[in-house]
């Protein structure tokens, strides 16, 4: 996993460990899966400079999601999420893994009015990671054929990020969550729009009373 994750988990960590002192605060943590789409560009592209261009594909394959966050009031809070391709897709002759990375206020519009329904709300910053990898086949008598994978480089942007969720409690900690997100990424030339949209849903937990 990138380095990416590993922030955004060690947060998570960080946030649970002081739930233990913030009683009256509430934390939560959640990992999910889906999708995010983005249309192609259509553009050709020759990476290997072979006479044989590609044309760029469109962004689509299973995404993961981890995230956190803190709530200082019952209705207000703040946090973070990383969102990743778990495998490599196929770019024009090379592979490609992107990942989103925000950090976002969070609202719950009706907090103390149900327990068990919660919608909620986020609107934040972050960036966006795009890494291009290359894979090479080689066969020998002895070994037989293999596949190595080499990264090439790496695109940085940045994103603004929305997102509408709606936990769902089956007890007073543990909740699914359905959610909506939209990342916006100025000058994502890669693909065919700067808007990303993504669609999935979360097992979380909240610590604390709520």
């Amino acid at each position: 996993m990138s380095k990416i994750l590993h922030s955004g988990l060690s947060l998570a960590l960080a946030l649970c460990v002081a739930s233990g002192v913030a009683h009256a605060q509430n934390v939560d943590v959640f990992f999910g899966v889906g999708t995010a789409t983005a249309p192609t560009s259509n553009t050709l592209i020759d990476p290997f400079d072979t006479g044989n261009p590609y044309t760029t594909p469109r962004m689509g394959g299973t995404f993961g999601k981890a995230g956190a966050d803190f709530f200082f009031t019952p209705q207000f809070g703040i946090g973070a999420e990383t969102d990743f391709r778990f495998s490599q897709g196929a770019y024009a002759g090379l592979t490609y893994r992107p990942t989103f990375y925000d950090f976002n206020g969070f609202w719950k519009p009706l907090a103390g009015k149900s327990k068990r329904i919660q919608p909620v709300i986020q609107v934040g910053l972050g960036g966006m990671n795009l890494k291009f990898f290359e894979s090479n086949s080689a066969c020998d008598v002895l070994a037989g054929c293999s596949t190595a994978t080499q990264y090439l480089e790496s695109s940085n942007h940045l994103q603004v990020h929305m997102a509408a969720g709606l936990r769902l409690y089956a007890t007073n900690h543990l909740f699914i969550q359905p959610q909506v997100d939209a990342h916006y990424v100025p000058n994502l030339f890669q693909f065919g729009s700067d808007w990303v949209p993504e669609y999935g849903a979360s097992l979380g937990w909240s610590f604390g009373e709520r």
